[in-house]
């Protein structure tokens, strides 16, 4: 079954009911650099990508099931659509109002006609998205080996005196070389106090021996992303960070071997938590556990103290506890974990024991 055929069904369209997904990434990935803008249009009558120039030619490559339309000068991305919807007479669209700026949505209404029913998706495409296919976790396993490799192979580059910026360098550029197509998301690097910044930039800071430094990092390979951090010390670390890495690492051990189906979110977070609260570093740990991975690198559902959902097999999600310590430091470890019906396995192969450089 197609991602159109699929999307139809879990919303039980009807005939005149058609679904404009503005965000194409959310139903397919086009890959070669194609950047989203455009227009996906499904009806029971058609599968119709809309979009420009640069992009039609791949457009008919990679989405042999569709038909491509190309805006041109007055015939934009909604004037298209306002076409396609008359022609076939719907009178209920659905459009990913969570995506559309307010000013896109009345440009929308406007060219559409007030008179057709306005139905929000309510994230329908990215929950299709949540369960992988053997094709999808075939890719990300990729991903994730890239990203294992890649920490094993920067290991013996880092020194003392060579800066944040200069280590992440190095690392995306390994990254790329062992076959990454890109990066899932900028990489962090935060060396000494600068590991309290759970999304540190990194900068001009110089390592120095003594320091703990959190490297997260993530491939892309076939438009699906890998999640991976590591913290290693860059010599002898402080007995403090000692016993900080050693109770993330604990905590992050419980809750990969609790990963399983069945389980919500809610309660893996919650044995993270509690866990980490109880050897005195309550506060310390103001994330969610984890989130799922995917075309995006942050999807849905996730870890956390806020989701309810119950984890079903083939989920892909991070397992990520940290403690972070103002103007001291920080530590983050983390895998990326296929969920299965009794456990999970993780996609991420690199030692997660404190590594001392």
């Amino acid at each position: 079954m197609t991602a159109a055929e699929r999307l139809i069904n879990y919303l039980h369209a009807g005939p005149k009911t058609a679904v404009a997904v503005h965000d194409p990434s959310n139903m397919f990935y086009l890959t070669e650099g194609y950047t989203g803008e455009g227009l996906v249009y499904i009806s029971e009558a058609s599968r119709v990508i809309i979009t420009d120039f640069r992009y039609t030619e791949q457009a008919e490559r990679q989405a042999p099931g569709f038909r491509v339309e190309m805006t041109e000068t007055g015939r934009n991305h909604n004037r298209v659509l306002s076409e396609l919807v008359k022609a076939e007479e719907i009178t209920e669209l659905r459009v990913e109002t969570n995506w559309l700026s307010v000013d896109a949505f009345e440009d929308l209404r406007a060219a559409v006609g007030e008179e057709i029913s306005f139905v929000p998706l309510k994230g329908a495409p990215q929950k299709l998205r949540e369960i992988k296919t053997p094709a999808e976790i075939v890719a990300i396993r990729k991903a994730c080996d890239i990203t294992s490799e890649a920490f094993n192979a920067i290991l013996p580059k880092i020194r003392p005196g060579m800066t944040e910026k200069e280590l992440q360098i190095e690392l995306d550029f390994t990254m790329l070389r062992l076959g990454a197509d890109e990066f899932a998301f900028d990489t962090i690097i935060a060396s000494g106090e600068n590991g309290s910044l759970c999304h540190a930039i990194p900068g001009s800071r110089t390592l120095k021996n003594g320091d703990m430094i959190t490297m997260d990092f993530g491939a892309k390979v076939g438009g699906y992303c890998s999640d991976m951090t590591r913290t290693v010390a860059l010599g002898k670390p402080s007995d403090e960070m000692r016993t900080v890495y050693e109770t993330v690492l604990r905590a992050q051990s419980m809750c990969e071997d609790a990963l399983m189906a069945g389980k919500t979110g809610e309660e893996l977070d919650k044995l993270a938590r509690d866990y980490i609260d109880a050897r005195g570093y309550a506060g310390r740990f103001g994330h969610g556990l984890g989130h799922s991975v995917g075309i995006d690198i942050h999807e849905e559902p996730r870890l956390s103290q806020r989701c309810k959902d119950v984890l079903q097999a083939g989920v892909v999600i991070t397992v990520e506890p940290g403690i972070y310590l103002p103007g001291v430091g920080g530590v983050r470890i983390e895998n990326t974990c296929l969920v299965k019906e009794n456990g999970c396995v993780p996609l991420t192969t690199a030692d997660k024991q404190l590594i001392i450089l």
